[in-house]
């Protein structure tokens, strides 16, 4: 191991957060039982607004960013992990009170660690990440709601060119049912109908104050935008059916009313990925090693070096990154 090691790391500037690389070594970080030699991490939106400094993510500093990371264990102090066992880390507080994946290296709590699942490799499992992992908790909670297994009407993906859309299209499709996207970048259709997108809905229609009951449409829909577009699809989904929400990219507030949920008995569908609980993760890896074309993977996916990380940031917060994108931390 390399005595020196560059992280991105974010300080506390004139009461901001600013994030830069810095050189590290072992002895600087948390003192958790398990040393894992980092190969990848991703891109997410949360990962934009915290290096980005557009959001306040990281509730203490010094933080190393990056909420999620695929590595080798290098040393361990918990006999359930061993010298190369081959690991995954989505979410449970890194980069925002626990240090996180733009590192070389990194200590983690043993009971924060997934093994790595034989259908996929290290990079694999940081091109799916936490949207991946996240698009598959919404579904396995869409089909265990139940409704919409049966129905044949169009399942609606907003935020659709994101990771978690880019992913739960894929991932809908493959396991049978009719997809719609709503986006509002037109030059994406080409893309997300390869992932399996059938329809597309322009997501300024969404984004429009609607009434509190619309015409049924959508027999389930997995939200990763909030705000008026959710209170929308909740109003346009069709009765005893669910939303499964993950995200507010469009913002924390719901201007909603219960009449959707009391006249048509829609359920909406918290999806919490950060601390979800061992087994919920594993269905969820499961669906991913079931129902992710490997090629449909590749084609929403790029590799960027660490040393690109500032202006990725930029891109995703301002809506410009397409899919997936996965880190090599060692560049």
């Amino acid at each position: 191991m390399t005595e020196h090691f560059r992280a991105l790391v974010i300080d506390e500037r004139d009461g901001k957060p600013v994030a830069g690389f810095r050189d590290l070594t072992l002895t600087d970080l948390p003192d958790h039982d398990v040393l894992v030699e980092v190969m990848f991490s991703t891109l997410n939106y949360k990962d934009g607004l915290a290096v980005s400094g557009k959001g306040r993510i990281a509730r203490r500093l010094p933080m190393v960013a990056g909420v999620d990371l695929s590595g080798i264990v290098i040393d361990s102090r918990n006999p359930d992990w061993k010298p190369g066992d081959k690991v995954v880390v989505n979410g449970w507080g890194m980069s925002e009170t626990e240090w996180g994946g733009y590192t070389r290296f990194q200590r983690l709590k043993s009971e924060w660690l997934t093994r790595l699942p034989d259908a996929f490799t290290l990079e694999e499992s940081m091109a799916i990440g936490t949207a991946g992992y996240t698009a598959a908790l919404a579904i396995e909670a869409l089909e265990a709601w139940g409704k919409i297994k049966t129905d044949k009407r169009e399942i609606l993906v907003t935020g659709a060119a994101g990771g978690v859309g880019s992913m739960a299209i894929a991932l809908l499709a493959n396991r049978g049912y009719r997809v719609t996207a709503s986006t509002g970048r037109p030059e994406t259709h080409e893309y997300l109908s390869a992932l399996g997108a059938r329809g597309f809905v322009d997501r300024a229609e969404l984004a429009e104050k609607g009434g509190a009951l619309q015409k049924e449409r959508w027999a389930g829909a997995i939200d990763s935008v909030g705000s008026t577009t959710l209170a929308n699809v909740m109003a346009q989904t069709v009765q005893s059916c669910a939303v499964a929400a993950c995200g507010l990219a469009g913002g924390a507030d719901l201007p909603a009313t219960v009449m959707p949920h009391i006249l048509r008995g829609v359920a909406l569908l918290g999806i919490n990925s950060v601390t979800a609980p061992h087994a919920d993760r594993d269905r969820a890896w499961t669906i991913l090693a079931e129902s992710l074309d490997r090629q449909r993977l590749a084609a929403m996916t790029t590799v960027e070096p660490l040393s690109n990380l500032a202006q990725l940031a930029d891109d995703i917060v301002a809506g410009k990154i397409r899919g997936r994108v996965v880190i090599d931390v060692a560049k």
